[in-house]
């Protein structure tokens, strides 16, 4: 299947009009954009521009009400409970995590656990939010449930995705990964691309590996099949460890808000209940900022420097492959398979959106 590259701003042009299109503010665009994009600009495909027809199904399906506006339900100096009242997951997220900041600004610690959300692309962006005012931030969510507990075969739990961030230089130390194998986005991309999945990321209803990414995902959303917990679907490779790790998750946004478990997120009412949870700590409350820092920076640089295993030339700290594809992409431009270029297109006849207009280079 071949594949196109855009340049930042053409996509980012099209999906600021394409959500403008469906509903949201100029304002409110540039933001959900943003958070593509950037998933985009690290090399993670599976959740920029890939996502933007899931959005609209979500919307016209009702999951996402474009005119929500989140509200604080719940607050003390250092926490807060948010209802996102089924908006668009980045909006209600970029208030959530303001709201985080803002506590540890005052309080040296924000926390913020969000209830009836909407996916909300990336969790690293919103953790780089709090590292970008030079505190260490974490970000999580749940999801629609895609993962199979330990020995099971049935998902409970969603992908659960964890990110943590703090300043460094020259980039942050800045760690964003799911607590299954993979997300279900990686399915979904090697659909598209028709490849076949390796062994040991997913389980059909039979209780076998699946290697058919689209039986996967057919099996995901029919409730029959999952994906394997961090670690695989045994013990002896980790996997119950994963399974804890994504119950953290769930614990920390759907427990404590009062919302739905990944079970649950999505209701035979047609709502969307997806749930998240933020942190923003001013490392001030525990000594010198700079020496903090610095002392980091000193580890990483260690561990860059360790011995290397066999055949390999370099350690990668957390943060580095994402720094170094942001600004590889910036200048070569950022990859779109030709199946998301169709959906694209497809959207923008939908939208009465001139397509070519905005990427001139595509052949009519």
């Amino acid at each position: 299947m071949s594949t196109h590259f855009f340049t930042y701003d053409e996509l980012k042009v099209f999906c600021e009009a394409a959500f403008h299109r469906f509903g949201f503010s100029e304002q409110d665009s540039a933001v959900i954009t943003d958070v593509l994009l950037l998933a985009d600009l690290y090399g993670i495909d599976s959740h920029g521009t890939n996502r933007i027809v899931m959005y609209h199904d979500q919307i016209r399906a009702g999951y996402i009400d474009i005119n929500a506006k989140p509200r604080i339900v719940s607050e003390t100096p250092v926490s807060a409970v948010v209802d996102g009242m089924s908006g668009m997951g980045q909006l209600v997220s970029e208030f959530a995590m303001k709201k985080a900041i803002s506590l540890a600004k005052s309080s040296g610690i924000g926390l913020v656990t969000v209830r009836n959300s909407n996916h909300y692309g990336i969790a690293g962006y919103y953790s780089l939010m709090a590292c970008n005012e030079g505190f260490l931030g974490i970000s999580m969510t749940n999801s629609l449930a895609a993962v199979v507990p330990t020995f099971g075969r049935a998902p409970m739990l969603g992908t659960n995705p964890f990110a943590f961030s703090f300043p460094a230089a020259p980039q942050p130390f800045h760690f964003d990964a799911s607590t299954s194998v993979v997300t279900v986005g990686k399915a979904e991309v090697a659909s598209k691309l028709g490849k076949a999945l390796p062994v040991g990321w997913g389980i059909n209803s039979e209780g076998h590996d699946e290697l058919n990414p689209a039986e996967l995902l057919k099996g995901i959303y029919a409730g029959v099949a999952g994906l394997h917990p961090l670690g695989g679907g045994t013990e002896e490779h980790g996997g119950h460890k994963g399974y804890g790790f994504s119950m953290v998750v769930e614990i920390l946004c759907s427990i404590m808000s009062g919302g739905n478990t990944s079970n649950h997120v999505e209701s035979e009412e047609g709502k969307s209940g997806v749930c998240h949870f933020f942190a923003a700590i001013d490392p001030k409350i525990f000594g010198d900022p700079s020496a903090i820092q610095k002392n980091l920076e000193t580890f990483l640089d260690e561990l860059r420097h360790s011995p290397k295993a066999d055949g390999k030339n370099r350690i990668y700290t957390h943060g580095e492959k994402e720094a170094e594809a942001y600004t590889r992409r910036l200048a070569d431009g950022i990859p779109v398979n030709e199946r998301t270029i169709v959906e694209m297109k497809d959207l923008a006849g939908y939208l009465k959106m001139d397509f070519h207009s905005y990427f001139p280079d595509l052949k009519k």
